[in-house]
């Protein structure tokens, strides 16, 4: 029993020196940026200086890590929290709304994100005769579990690599392929080994995603989508909405009021041109859509998030 409460008391005090060093790396990298596209292009670091208001985008395949505070991230009804202790796994393109929690000026968030590669997940299968997982339905796209040591330490080698710019091209690879096989190998290993596997439902329906997003702005017909990613429209249904926690009408329509959103405030499109570019042909639905996604109409949202980019501005 003390043999076992000794090893265990080392496990987590090195532990605790990882998740210090990987808060270190973090925040010697962003310095007073928010965000850093580093030079291993899947990675990014990300620094906050206090609790953020939700936000929604588009979280593609990825691991997300935290060395210091705590985020939730939000699918539909069902919310995500981690922090230095947990990390976030996503293996599909998934609509969240995300907020960090737990953040100050003097103990600021740091987290970082890494983009996984579905191809690389099944070549890693192939290459080392990992098992296919059984078949088995689609479940959540995202999923939370507790950070092992092994799989901290080889972020902290792949951050380390950023002191050594000409080593990254020969060993960032090798090191995300450890970081996958990490993952492949632990609690969330049979969920992304679906993603992986050719045939497998979760394959299908992120197949269909795939579609979504290039096709939003055209009209949608269920039957010949989930004839596209070769399932009957009953089962393509409810294993779309496993995964994604939405209809595919949904996902489309979250796809389609975000680029609306983007055009006015960055093309400087008005309302009913926006509308009609990402397939809306009635103004007033795309209005009464919008303001319950966004929480009000399009010119008064686009109108007080240019105000709040002003102000972000004229502070900084």
């Amino acid at each position: 029993m003390y043999e076992h409460e000794v090893k265990s008391g080392r496990k987590d005090d090195e532990l605790k020196v990882a998740r210090e060093g990987l808060a270190e790396r973090i925040a010697r990298w962003t310095g007073e940026k928010n965000r850093l596209d580093t030079a291993i292009p899947a990675l990014s670091v990300h620094r906050w200086e206090g609790p953020t208001e939700p936000a929604s985008y588009m979280l593609g395949p990825s691991v997300c890590l935290i060395g210091q505070g705590a985020k939730r991230v939000m699918l539909e009804e069902d919310v995500y929290p981690y922090d230095a202790y947990h990390f976030l796994v996503t293996s599909v393109d998934l609509p969240v709304v995300a907020q960090i929690t737990e953040a100050s000026r003097e103990k600021p968030y740091l987290g970082l994100t890494l983009v996984l590669d579905q191809r690389e997940i099944a070549q890693l299968m192939v290459d080392n005769n990992l098992p296919a997982p059984r078949v088995q339905p689609a479940g959540r796209g995202m999923a939370v579990s507790e950070i092992s040591l092994p799989l901290l330490n080889a972020f902290l080698r792949l951050i380390d690599l950023l002191d050594a710019p000409e080593d990254i091209p020969i060993l960032a690879p090798l090191v995300q392929q450890e970081i996958l096989y990490r993952l492949l190998a632990g609690e969330q290993g049979a969920h992304l080994r679906q993603i992986g596997a050719a045939g497998s439902q979760s394959q299908q329906i992120a197949r269909a995603i795939d579609w979504l997003k290039g096709n939003f702005n055209r009209p949608l017909r269920i039957d010949d989508l989930a004839d596209f990613a070769r399932m009957s429209t009953s089962t393509f249904h409810h294993h779309f909405r496993s995964l994604t926690a939405m209809s595919p009408l949904q996902y489309q329509k979250w796809l389609r009021l975000h680029e609306a959103r983007r055009l006015m405030l960055t093309e400087h499109l008005d309302a009913a041109t926006a509308g009609f570019e990402v397939g809306y042909e009635s103004p007033s639905q795309f209005s009464r859509e919008y303001s319950r996604m966004f929480g009000a109409p399009p010119l008064r949202d686009i109108t007080g998030l240019r105000q709040q980019a002003a102000g972000a501005e004229a502070t900084e």
